[in-house]
């Protein structure tokens, strides 16, 4: 089951596969219509508070990793949801972060594959 990752702002793709939103509030200027997302899964999505703190400072970015892996261990229904909507599938989790390499779809890609 190959599990990628991609902002939710660039092109779907045949590539993609199940599309699965992973951002707790919808993506700003992204029209329902236009985001060809097949699932959006909130309860994955780092807590309000967790991604306030955050804000997307890679300086903090080793402890958010840390306390976001927390969260999602401390929810495991959500992360079994997340498992049996992936399935056997390709899988795109989409977010709407600008930065690529530091925001929640990079740790969740991982906890999934069991890094």
């Amino acid at each position: 089951m190959p599990v990628h990752i991609k902002r939710v702002y660039e092109p779907s793709g045949e590539s993609d596969g199940k599309r699965i939103l992973v951002d707790r509030l919808w993506p700003r200027g992204l029209a329902k219509a236009e985001a060809h997302i097949d699932l959006w899964m909130k309860d994955v999505a780092p807590s309000a508070a967790l991604r306030r703190w955050f804000g997307h400072d890679p300086a903090r970015w080793t402890e958010f990793q840390h306390r976001y892996l927390e969260e999602l261990a401390g929810n495991p229904q959500a992360v079994d949801a997340l498992r049996k909507a992936i399935g056997q599938s390709t899988a795109t989790l989409l977010y709407g972060a600008r930065d690529e390499a530091h925001n929640q779809a990079v740790v969740l890609q991982a906890f999934i594959a069991g890094k």
